[in-house]
């Protein structure tokens, strides 16, 4: 009754108080302050780099890790159509401790074949691999479909495993550097413009649409899930799991990084530089 009687009151409500109807819809996310000075200029750098990396038929990818995952019977958030009375029944509570298994999934999203590579980590999230994730895409995947590429070009964010102040980051670039014999060029995103990130919104949010409302209780369930992620635009989605263990903490002394060979932009060499095979 309560809800009908707020129906029938909105309804009388006169035209000057349609604008306070609908701003009381919900809370709404502030404009964030203190934006980087030169946030415009850095997108106008990687559109650029991307554009000049097309032109040579050069691999542009798109990285980041999606949000990490509870691994058993746990509430998905989402709905999904089930005949009354046989919706999937999960645990009580959020609550679970240190020992319930993880997925961390990384994304490698090929923005010339729309395409994406996705690893499930069932370790940590670290740096290493971030990269081990990106060396087995150009393995499996890139290798094959640029033969003739002379640079790869990653966008990733400014935080998290593939941060710009991350030491270790940029040490593992250098190994998959030598491994591969090309250059890696890196461009970051200013803080705070990660939804800009292409991985985000052409791979990450097609995988929680999936799988919404679906309790993830395997690895193998979340592995299916990601790998079944199609779009209106043809994107196609390969997944694999890796098991392998990534030591957190690890610190890369000063010695090492001077080892690595890299070369700065110009213009923000923090988030753009690139890192080239040592000379042997």
């Amino acid at each position: 009754m309560e809800k009908l009687a707020w129906i029938s009151v909105t309804r009388r409500w006169p035209r000057r108080c349609t604008r306070w109807a609908i701003a009381c819809r919900g809370i709404e996310r502030a404009r964030r302050e203190n934006q980087h000075p030169d946030r415009n200029a850095q997108f106008e750098f990687i559109n650029a780099t991307v554009r000049e990396s097309f032109r040579v038929d050069n691999p542009v990818i798109s990285v980041d890790t999606k949000k990490k995952e509870l691994v058993g019977n746990y509430k998905n958030a989402g709905q999904k159509w089930h005949q009354v009375g046989t919706a999937p029944r999960v645990n009580g509570h959020d609550f679970p401790s240190p020992e319930v298994p993880r997925a961390f999934p990384y994304g490698v999203y090929d923005l010339g074949r729309n395409a994406d590579w996705v690893v499930v980590g069932t370790d940590h999230d670290t740096a290493s691999f971030a990269v081990t994730s990106i060396h087995s895409w150009w393995k499996k995947i890139g290798a094959k479909h640029y033969p003739n590429a002379s640079k790869i070009a990653i966008t990733a964010d400014a935080g998290g495993s593939n941060g710009s102040r991350l030491r270790l980051w940029k040490w593992e670039l250098q190994q998959m550097a030598d491994a591969t014999g090309l250059p890696i060029s890196v461009c970051h995103f200013p803080p705070g413009t990660s939804k800009w990130n292409k991985v985000g919104h052409r791979l990450s949010s097609f995988i929680s649409q999936n799988w919404n409302g679906v309790p993830l209780r395997s690895y193998e369930a979340i592995v299916s899930l990601i790998a079944s992620t199609k779009t209106r635009t043809g994107l196609k989605v390969i997944c694999k799991l890796d098991k392998r263990s990534y030591k957190i903490g690890r610190v890369v002394s000063d010695e090492e990084m001077r080892s690595v060979n890299l070369t700065r932009s110009a213009f923000h060499g923090d988030w753009n530089y690139t890192i080239a095979p040592k000379p042997t």
